[in-house]
């Protein structure tokens, strides 16, 4: 996998005209795009990034985080507050991403999306109000472990940390193993449309666009 030296700002504008120019692949009114990364690197502020770029395109946008979709503590904690297999596979709703966030986006969708459902510091229901995504906006959500959920993405931006950066920029040591089992599962690098080189957030490397 070759790399090219590149800034975020020019990433970002990148991203935003690829994004700009794609048609959604469902047939539907919505683009959806994923921004995978572990928390140690910097998935929501490319996400917003590229938000700004769409918007200045005159598109409308959403940016979805999936920590506002973390299940209820007595779940996420069952085995304990620092299992890995259970970070990898059971803190994140997914049910509820699929229900609340992309399938009223599917062709024929409401278009009504919520922006997020639990707010992990009070382990309560945010309780946030419905937004509608307009015909020819774009959805963009952001967080760790987003590919291999057959999430509908119509495109994928993964930001990729080598092991020892990972280790060196995690708050939490203890999930460390459940990205290397994404990695070895899921091969996010190989999946993924587009992979950003992360491990110096001064000077990040990219694989450009791929050709579909």
């Amino acid at each position: 996998m070759r790399f090219e030296a590149i800034t975020w700002e020019r990433l970002s504008e990148a991203l935003a005209a690829h994004v700009d120019g794609s048609v959604p692949g469902d047939g539907g009114d919505w683009l959806k795009v994923g921004i995978d990364g572990p928390p140690a690197a910097p998935t929501g502020e490319i996400a917003e990034r590229v938000a700004d770029a769409l918007r200045l395109r005159g598109r409308s946008v959403l940016v979805v985080g999936t920590g506002g979709f973390l299940r209820p503590a007595s779940l996420r904690y069952e085995y304990g507050k620092q299992d890995p297999d259970a970070y990898y596979s059971g803190w994140y709703d997914t049910g509820a991403l699929w229900r609340e966030v992309f399938g009223p986006l599917e062709a024929g969708g409401s278009g009504r999306v919520l922006p997020d459902l639990w707010d992990p510091v009070s382990d309560r229901a945010t309780r946030s109000p419905y937004v509608e995504l307009q015909p020819g906006g774009v959805l963009l959500v952001h967080g760790p472990f987003l590919l291999g959920h057959w999430f509908p993405f119509d495109v994928t931006v993964h930001l990729r940390l080598s092991p020892g950066a990972l280790a060196r920029r995690t708050e939490e040591p203890w999930t460390l193993p459940a990205f290397a089992r994404y990695e070895n599962e899921v091969g996010p690098s190989d999946a993924a449309d587009v992979v950003v080189r992360a491990d110096d957030p001064r000077h990040p490397a990219w694989t450009g666009l791929r050709a579909s």
